[in-house]
């Protein structure tokens, strides 16, 4: 029986309104991309993004919500602490964006031009997503049990400015971008949120669901959004209820995608295992630690769940746990995710909100994460490391630029079978002074390179050179595979280049870099 003193988390606190808009909010774009890009991109029809994906994400969705709500009760009872956070969880953004293009499309096409019928191309495009999220969840939850060794090994600045440079590049500066294309809209949810949660302002209700009720406001107001009844009907049209299937036999017969596409799930896979670990760094520095095993394993089990039952999209421990904490969410905001989120997805009811609530009602939440992510990076490192935290941060901003570059060219009208892309735009980028084959080196693999350049930089301020070495010899193994830097051309992007001896001169350099540490290190030994 519990003491009177004892200290146990509660299930709901007022502040988790807040968590589950920033929380929600964010899996609801995601959602909105997959509905969007498989329509767009893939030609999925309805039925299949409908009665297939979606179910099969809300599955995947409600599983890791759920659990990580009920670990933080478990976590917080047993430290006596009512101000424990979950853990966010949703879909892994960069997986999905992977696997749409550089694993379903390339897919779908060679079907369409082996003659199959543009369903039949659906399907078998569907059916390697689902195998390739399939390989993905399975290193996720085989890594679990490397995580802890690999977790005290890392110093904490170089998992942290890992995922600084993640949130500034990724999260800060798009939405950024967004709110001052849209000022009139966007300006004022940003005001909101920076009062509430930097100046600790109270305005009678929550600052999230404030600046969401203004944002969509404005928008109607304003006229960035204008009723339009064909659209609004259409949106009707997928309401339903839609349960999870088992598509174990699909998954089987897709098995050769595993192979196929190894150098692509791969890299995914170790990605998604990293990220999560890095996120379980930056909850324990926010003052929530929780055991790397289970909950790297449990993740490895949502995204295993999506496979199963008819989604082709990882999931993934979420950025951003010291903004939701620095909110005041607890626990309350991951079970509402899962349920509002779940029951999205399994009704088909995505369009019709879509329809009336603008990205720009909510992104100055997501924002918000960015900047408390960032902020983090330095404030919770020792403040000698700090220029370690922007050697791991200068990756992930390089990774943006070069999706920034390639978005410009095919803008430009460039990326198409006519006008591919070729090493040729190297010389023509050079012209100006910009070594762009820099920024696509960068950004394969930029979270192992994020974090390795950081972690370097901090031994060599502790002055523990071999350790640096040792560092160096992992970037030029990684390297030498193809994990980091190396890149190959294709019609309209740069993309990992899986393989033996694929990244020979970035691993010859980070070879160089680890005698040099040594000798340094012999040095020191030497003259003490």
């Amino acid at each position: 029986m519990e003491t009177p003193t004892t200290k146990v988390p509660r299930w709901f606190v007022r502040r988790d309104i807040d968590g589950f808009f920033g929380l929600a909010l964010d899996n609801f774009i995601q959602i909105l991309l997959i509905v969007n890009l498989c329509q767009g991109v893939l030609g999925f029809p309805a039925s299949l993004i409908y009665g297939r994906i979606l179910p099969g994400v809300a599955l995947s969705l409600i599983v890791g919500n759920f659990y990580y709500a009920k670990l933080a009760k478990e976590q917080g009872k047993q430290q006596q602490r009512e101000d424990i956070t979950a853990l966010p969880y949703g879909i892994n953004t960069v997986s999905l964006f992977a696997y749409i293009f550089l694993v379903m499309l390339p897919v779908k096409l060679a079907a369409t031009t082996s003659g199959a019928s543009a369903e039949q191309a659906a399907e078998i495009a569907w059916q390697a997503g689902l195998v390739a999220c399939l390989g993905s969840g399975l290193i996720e939850f085989a890594g679990a049990w490397i995580g802890e060794p690999l977790r005290r090994l890392a110093p904490r600045a170089a998992l942290l400015s890992t995922l600084g440079g993640i949130a500034i590049a990724f999260i800060a500066i798009g939405f950024l971008f967004r709110t001052f294309a849209n000022p009139v809209v966007g300006l004022v949810p940003l005001g909101v949120i920076l009062l509430t949660y930097f100046g600790k302002v109270r305005l009678g209700i929550p600052g999230g669901l404030l600046a969401v009720i203004l944002g969509i406001a404005l928008a109607w107001g304003t006229g960035l959004l204008s009723w339009d009844s064909e659209k609004f009907v259409a949106t009707l049209q997928p309401i339903g209820f839609y349960l999870p299937g088992l598509w174990l036999g699909k998954l089987w017969s897709s098995r050769s995608i595993l192979v196929e596409y190894f150098s692509i799930i791969l890299p995914m896979g170790l990605f998604n295992l990293v990220g999560s670990l890095q996120n379980l760094e930056s909850a324990e520095a926010a003052g929530d630690s929780y055991p790397a095993t289970s909950c790297l394993a449990i993740n490895g089990i949502g995204t295993l769940t999506a496979a199963v039952c008819g989604s082709c999209f990882p999931t993934t421990i979420y950025i951003g746990h010291p903004g939701w904490k620095a909110l005041g969410a607890r626990i309350g905001y991951s079970i509402l995710n899962g349920i509002i989120v779940g029951l999205l997805c399994l009704t088909g009811t995505v369009a019709v909100l879509a329809y009336f609530v603008p990205i720009e009602a909510g992104m100055a939440i997501v924002l918000w994460i960015g900047i408390a992510i960032v902020a983090q990076s330095f404030t919770a490192t020792p403040s000698h490391h700090a220029p370690a935290v922007v050697v791991g941060i200068l990756p992930g901003i390089a990774g943006w630029g070069a999706v920034i570059a390639k978005n410009a060219l095919r803008a430009a009208g460039l990326g198409t079978p006519e006008k591919p892309f070729t090493p040729a735009l190297i010389q023509q980028f050079r012209l100006s002074d910009t070594y762009i084959d820099g920024a696509f080196a960068l950004e394969q693999g930029f979270i192992f390179s994020a974090m390795i350049l950081a972690g370097i930089t901090v031994y060599i301020i502790e002055r523990k050179f071999r350790q640096a070495a040792y560092w160096s010899v992992i970037a030029a193994l990684l390297s030498w595979v193809g994990l980091m830097h190396s890149y190959r051309w294709t019609v309209a992007d740069t993309v990992v280049n899986l393989g033996w001896g694929t990244g020979i001169p970035w691993a010859v350099g980070y070879i160089l870099l680890a005698i040099l540490f040594f000798y340094v290190d012999r040095q020191q030994r030497h003259n003490s």
